[in-house]
């Protein structure tokens, strides 16, 4: 008898690892590593000097967390735009600037969209996405999920930077499995550079040639 596969919470919380590596390799950060150990805490907290949370609902709810110690914020924000060309003394000095909080509220962004992408192919679910909130704080802040949950799961995940900086990512959501009833083959998400590689594949000479040959045609029709 063929053994029913079954995606329980913590299968999710490796797919959210997983963006964001995925993201900020993609923002010049590459060798960002997480632990492969997982605490299971009691609740999620904002903790100093920058954290950023989202909260997302529809196939299930939650709430993600990333924590950044200052350094960890400065190294990230820093060669992300560096990648970018910018030059780094144009760049902010303190984490607590609010260019520093943008980029890294954009980078929170483009991870829980990676994850909410990913849900929506493997599981077949859809979730939606509040938007970012990054701020810069001293002191620990609670945060709970403006939804009641059935039984709340919280995680934490510890991540570590190519300078040995670290920062977390937390996890709560409902104490979930995904039980695969039938196979079926995963649709393949369509990525922006392949479409505008396709789109190029049709150039202005190739339409000119196909309008000539239509007007050609239709013209002898006519008789001319």
């Amino acid at each position: 008898m063929k053994k029913t596969k079954v995606i329980t919470t913590d299968e999710i919380l490796l797919t959210l690892c997983q963006s964001v590596t995925k993201v900020l390799t993609g923002a010049g950060n590459s060798n960002v590593a997480y632990s492969p150990m997982v605490q299971k805490i009691q609740k999620t907290c904002l903790r100093p000097d920058l954290g950023c949370f989202v909260l997302f609902d529809g196939g299930f709810s939650g709430l993600v967390i990333i924590n950044f110690t200052a350094q960890a914020a400065m190294e990230i924000y820093k060669k992300y735009l560096m990648s970018m060309g910018m030059p780094e003394e144009e760049l902010a000095q303190f984490h607590t600037s609010d260019e520093v909080g943008n980029v890294m509220g954009e980078l929170m962004n483009q991870i829980v969209g990676d994850f909410t992408n990913t849900v929506r192919y493997d599981l077949h679910t859809s979730i939606n996405q509040s938007q970012p909130k990054m701020m810069a704080i001293n002191k620990q802040v609670q945060i709970l999920v403006n939804t009641q949950l059935d039984q709340p799961q919280a995680r934490r995940v510890t991540f570590s930077t190519p300078e040995h900086n670290i920062f977390y990512l937390e996890l709560a959501m409902d104490k979930t499995e995904f039980i695969q009833l039938h196979e079926f083959d995963k649709t393949e998400q369509e990525h922006p550079d392949d479409i505008l590689a396709n789109a190029q594949q049709y150039t202005p000479e190739n339409t000119v040639s196909a309008d000539v040959d239509v007007d050609d045609d239709f013209l002898k029709n006519l008789g001319l």
